[in-house]
């Protein structure tokens, strides 16, 4: 199992420094990029609900968010339900940096999977869906167990 995992954080490294070399100035970071994503494709969650979403711990999130907000990528706004909540909001430049996001993990998807055969993309889909199952149940077992 450590090879497994030392792979998939050798995979992730490598995604990050690809990531960073294609988004260039565009002030997107590499850990900020799946925000963005997931901000753009449900606008007006609460930073708590990303965070859920996301599978990180809140703190990571509000201070992703509001690095998200100084470069001018979302915004924040009070919850009318609830002024204690703040909803989050993609902008105009953020969905302007969510169609390249797109665009360079497609890229990264098709290196990634260069020389695999459809049964075996099918199968690693497959295999990665399982493991990722997996992950989520033992981290809802440690959210319930502090």
């Amino acid at each position: 199992m450590a090879s497994i995992m030392r792979d998939l954080g050798e995979v992730w490294r490598c995604a990050n420094l690809y990531r960073m070399e294609e988004y260039g100035d565009s002030g997107v970071g590499s850990y900020q990029d799946s925000y963005i994503v997931d901000i753009c494709n449900h606008p007006g969650l609460t930073q708590e609900q990303l965070s859920r979403l996301m599978y990180v711990h809140k703190s990571n999130a509000c201070r992703q968010v509001a690095s998200l907000e100084e470069k001018g990528f979302v915004e924040r706004r009070p919850d009318p339900a609830d002024r204690r909540n703040l909803l989050v909001y993609p902008t105009d430049k953020a969905f302007a940096a969510f169609e390249k996001i797109r665009a360079v993990h497609a890229r990264w998807k098709e290196l990634l999977l260069e020389g695999f055969s459809e049964d075996e993309r099918a199968a690693l889909a497959a295999f990665l869906g399982r493991l990722a199952n997996n992950a989520k149940r033992a981290a809802a077992r440690g959210e319930k167990n502090p």
